[in-house]
């Protein structure tokens, strides 16, 4: 057999997808495409999250089928933009990302015909973009007492601004914190309303349990009381809203309840 026939037959045998498959030399494109980490299942589970009242089938959607993607969605956009070098503050960053993420879950709209992975991409982009100015900024603002180019002078200043606070201070913060929860007791006492109670209830549960509490914050103070009123976003914002009313009223010309000028 010439060696033209031999090359031409290897040729059509290597065409052949059984044959390769045979030989274990499937090509690229014969291989089967890896399921995408953000496609149409999780698409799909951020409406089935939406479209249920059950508190524990949210947290089932949410844990199984959203925050992976949520999470891998963060690693990605931190890794490709630069967004952190180090390992400590990436896993600061990636949670603070995903904790925002499932802040704004309620807000996706699926009848504009947009994608879920488009709309909280642009979201987390741009969430990363302000969290990187901030740090940019206070790093510009942050003078280390050990740099060569400053002068004794300056030193001197920059330490006489490191003081504790007065036994007198800390004490008058730990009476603000008996005041504030008489206020939101008082408070509770005024309200009627099934949603308003769950959002007082839930603040009562936070400062019961302030202790326990790996990190506060206000984005991660707005989770909790999620996650213990059961209320979504809309709900808690304006149950809150008639929470301040009520204390606007009770602070009134009363001082007692005055949180903010209990120091003077």
């Amino acid at each position: 057999m010439s060696l033209k026939k031999k090359a031409s037959r290897r040729s059509r045998r290597l065409k052949n997808p059984e044959k390769l498959k045979d030989l274990g030399l499937e090509t690229t494109k014969q291989k089967k495409k890896k399921k995408p980490y953000f496609g149409k299942d999780a698409h799909n589970a951020v409406v089935e999250y939406q479209s249920t009242d059950v508190r524990e089938e949210k947290h089932k959607i949410y844990d199984d089928k959203i925050r992976p993607s949520f999470e891998k969605l963060a690693e990605n956009l931190i890794f490709i933009h630069g967004f952190s070098t180090s390992k400590s503050h990436f896993d600061v960053l990636k949670s603070d990302t995903v904790s925002f993420l499932y802040e704004i879950l309620e807000k996706f709209d699926p009848s504009r015909g947009s994608k879920a992975f488009s709309y909280f991409n642009v979201c987390a982009k741009n969430f990363l973009i302000i969290q990187s100015k901030k740090r940019l900024k206070n790093k510009i603002r942050h003078i280390s007492i050990d740099d060569e180019n400053l002068s004794m002078s300056e030193k001197y200043q920059i330490e006489r601004h490191q003081v504790i606070p007065s036994s007198e201070s800390m004490f008058i913060r730990s009476e603000d914190v008996v005041i504030l929860k008489n206020m939101i007791k008082k408070i509770r006492s005024k309200l009627s309303n099934q949603n308003e109670l769950l959002c007082i209830d839930a603040i009562i549960t936070i400062f019961d349990n302030i202790e326990d509490l790996d990190f506060l914050n206000k984005r991660a103070i707005f989770v909790y009381l999620r996650e213990i009123s059961g209320l979504n976003a809309k709900q808690l914002s304006v149950s809150m809203s008639n929470i301040r009313k009520h204390y606007r009223e009770l602070k009134g010309s009363n001082r007692e309840y005055d949180l903010f000028c209990s120091l003077y």
